[in-house]
């Protein structure tokens, strides 16, 4: 199995949606935030594009995100 759809992956997405929709930002402003197209934050945010775990530190940081809570929501289980 492709860990992309795993169901980590997902709530790990999930996550980061959630994260920005907390801070008040669209998907262009966090875009602009990280120096990427807006797109860049939609195919993260839908499971279509992993960040490896550098990336990921990187992406909540410019954020405002903490990454540690992120990954501590992939060892949570959702039923």
């Amino acid at each position: 199995m492709k860990t992309i759809y795993s169901p980590e992956a997902k709530r790990l997405s999930s996550w980061l949606r959630e994260q920005r929709e907390a801070k008040g930002l669209t998907m262009r402003q966090a875009g602009e935030l990280i120096q990427k197209p807006h797109s860049f934050i939609g195919k993260i945010e839908v499971g279509q594009r992993r960040l490896d775990v550098v990336e990921f530190v990187w992406y909540c940081e410019c954020l405002g995100f903490d990454p540690v809570e992120g990954l501590v929501s992939l060892r949570k289980k959702h039923y």
